[in-house]
């Protein structure tokens, strides 16, 4: 049996996290723990071979396709981390913090230094608890 079958899910992202290049390393981890420090309810684990942010909480039955449990999946990239909200179209982001109008309804958050998320938390929390209410319960 291997070994990554053994880690929990929380384990898994910070082994993923972990072997990244440091810069990218500190990048991933300082955003990670601003999503989770924003809402008792947000779990992580990985999918698409990322770092992937979804709803705890009770739902409504939905058909799994829909991805309405899926709040954020980090894309990696060499020296700047993009995180991407499948349904982020559903949320009124006032913040300005969104980029892209996918017909999707993919919205995306660039981050590219640590300055750049100390400068983007406040808006990243908003559009984090905007999309908790307004889960179908």
């Amino acid at each position: 049996m291997k070994k990554e079958n053994k880690l929990t899910d929380h384990e898994q992202v910070t082994e993923l996290i972990q072997k990244l290049d440091p810069s990218l390393s500190d990048l991933a981890e300082t955003v990670r723990q601003i999503i989770l420090n924003t809402h008792n309810e947000i779990g992580e684990q990985i999918k698409w071979n990322s770092p992937a942010f979804y709803y705890t909480g009770e739902m409504k039955p939905f058909d799994p396709r829909e991805y309405k449990r899926d709040i954020a999946v980090m894309n990696l990239r060499k020296n700047k981390l993009l995180l991407v909200f499948p349904s982020g179209a559903i949320i009124n982001d006032l913040t300005g913090i969104f980029e892209g109008d996918y017909t999707d309804g993919r919205r995306l958050v660039n981050f590219s230094d640590l300055k750049d998320v100390k400068a983007k938390e406040k808006a990243l929390r908003r559009v984090l608890k905007e999309w908790i209410k307004l889960v179908d319960r």
